[in-house]
């Protein structure tokens, strides 16, 4: 491959890898933030709180959360021709579109929440409201920045926007529950109240990146204003600009909710069987499904922020370089993403299988629930693989233009899963495993129909052996290290620790975390699962390349 070449393959590695490590650092201020709330609102709280989430989550994804990957594609392919003033064209009316889109999904959010949740959640679902609003008009300026090849922007605003909700969410859940508790309120209102208040760290950290994003935006203004003023192009009118983003993002956003619903749904059959079939009280099941959603879903969620990442660099990408009709490049773009996706995925599926317990224990130092919620992460642990190939295989898809394909997908593993769900809480008594079970059909189903469908349209097929089987071995080494380096460090710490206590299991998992970074890396050079080249698209690859040579692994 030519130097030109190997630095178009891996630049939009380099854009995904500035996004992945603002996803990562996001997801760890969450983990770091969802203790001491989850502290202060307890699992009861914390199931209010996601039941609330996930049906916002659920709106937002249906009025303006495919935005940025919708409009980076339709953005991208004006941009691969120089089209700078039916591009802006794009942006203005995508603005239109989140103002009346999302401005309806809040009012829907805020009266009809009493039907789309449980009544203790009612209020929870309010506060969340306004905040899919202003997420849209955030998600179009992310959009923007993206289809330009640029994820500075994006990742700088989702830090700042965690930041603000980690403060706020905390804060605001402090000062409710002391408000009500004294005026006397029962454990369930203090926990209704503390939900609410970490529902308005959301709209805190969405506000702040709003701010940020449209500040970027004045500054590139002058910028954008020469490039347009340049450009003597042919206009598109702003009823076919309107018509093609319709077209674009109403498959997205199908797909996305198709494929987000699962979680939702499954929520929605687990309360409603616990509590109309087994006779549960609302605030049992809420502290139970807490434990899941709460605990061990937001920690298996935090790799899966990397594919996110990669998803939304390759869109982009994949879509310009298939509109030049260059599938040669297309392919090799969609094996460098696989790759990188892969060489991450697997060792993050085996680590927090091997060590949940640890893992869970430093982040969630409750532990009346640590023993469910290690056990339920150790059991989700194979979901980070399925995931996070099916959300690359997505993008993938939706860059070439086959936006339905996910959709399908989607709603045949929806099917599967709600099914395998229904059966298994009637039939069982797995209670939370069930949830754990459904996660892995659906996964795995959104998985091979998106890879079969990826190998049909791009007559693509995938290398195995470099990109799954060399990281799995190397993979499991590493876990078979950082148990044993786990287990023999605690029982060192036990000299001078209590057995159980938080200092001694930060000691060792700390080691057991380091030295299994050390020995991952160390296996895929040794067993040449990436070659030389590949390192040296990937960021920081020079100096990896240098490490690896004075190592002789080489």
């Amino acid at each position: 491959m030519s130097e030109q070449s190997r630095k178009k393959a891996g630049g939009f590695v380099i854009q995904a890898g500035i996004l992945a490590l603002s996803g990562i650092i996001v997801r760890i201020i969450g983990l770091l933030y969802r203790s001491p709330l989850t502290s202060i609102i307890g699992d009861e709280g914390n199931g209010y709180y996601s039941y609330a989430y996930n049906i916002y989550a659920i709106i937002l994804l249906i009025s303006s959360y495919s935005i940025p990957s919708a409009l980076s594609k339709v953005l991208a392919q004006r941009l691969t021709f120089k089209e700078y003033r039916n591009a802006h064209k794009v942006f203005q009316c995508a603005l239109i579109y989140v103002v009346v889109v999302g401005g309806g999904a809040s009012l829907v959010a805020f009266f009809a929440a009493p039907y789309l949740v449980g009544t203790n959640s009612v209020r929870v679902l309010r506060v969340f409201a306004p905040t899919i609003f202003l997420s849209g008009l955030v998600g179009v300026l992310r959009g923007y920045f993206q289809a330009y090849g640029s994820m500075v922007q994006t990742s700088i605003s989702q830090i700042l926007e965690q930041i603000i909700n980690a403060v706020v969410s905390v804060g605001a859940a402090w000062y409710l529950i002391a408000h009500v508790a004294g005026t006397g309120a029962d454990d369930t209102t203090r926990a209704i109240y503390g939900a609410m208040g970490g529902a308005l760290g959301t709209g805190a950290g969405v506000v702040t990146a709003l701010l940020f994003m449209v500040w970027v935006y004045v500054l590139n203004m002058p910028g954008m204003k020469r490039r347009m003023e340049r450009d003597h192009k042919a206009e598109e009118s702003r009823k076919e600009i309107f018509r093609v983003i319709l077209s674009i993002v109403t498959p997205f956003i199908l797909s996305t909710f198709i494929y987000n619903l699962s979680t939702s749904l499954n929520q929605t059959i687990y309360e409603r069987f616990y509590t109309n079939v087994r006779g549960m009280a609302e605030s049992e099941v809420a502290t139970f499904y807490g434990i899941y959603s709460g605990k061990a879903v937001v920690i298996s969620n935090i790799p899966i922020a990397m594919a996110s990442a990669m998803c939304s660099a390759i869109i982009p990408t994949v879509a310009a370089s298939f509109a030049r009709g260059e599938k040669k490049e297309t392919r090799r773009n969609v094996k460098k993403a696989v790759k990188v996706t892969m060489l991450i995925a697997i060792p993050c599926a085996v680590g927090l299988g091997v060590l949940a317990r640890p893992v869970t224990q430093l982040l969630f130092w409750q532990k009346n629930s640590l023993n469910t919620a290690s056990n339920v992460l150790a059991a989700l642990s194979v979901t980070v693989i399925f995931y996070c190939l099916s959300t690359l295989t997505n993008g993938v898809l939706q860059g070439i233009g086959k936006v339905t394909i996910p959709v399908r997908n989607a709603a045949i593993a929806l099917v599967l899963q709600t099914g395998t769900l229904s059966v298994l809480l009637y039939f069982t008594d797995l209670n939370l495993y069930a949830l754990v079970i459904a996660a892995i059909v659906y996964s795995l189903s959104m998985c091979v129909m998106n890879q079969l469908a990826v190998r049909k349209y791009l007559k693509y097929k995938q290398e195995m052996f470099r990109t799954f089987w060399l990281p799995l071995v190397s993979a499991a080494i590493m876990g078979a290290v950082a148990w044993l380096v786990y287990q023999g460090v605690s029982l060192l710490a036990g000299f001078a620790l209590a057995e159980g206590s938080y200092l001694r299991n930060l000691i060792a998992a700390g080691a057991a975390i380091l030295v299994a970074v050390v020995v991952y890396a160390f296996c895929v050079i040794r067993f040449k699962a990436v070659t030389r080249e590949e390192l040296q698209t990937m960021p920081k690859g020079a100096a990896i390349v240098r490490v690896a040579q004075k190592l002789h692994l080489l």
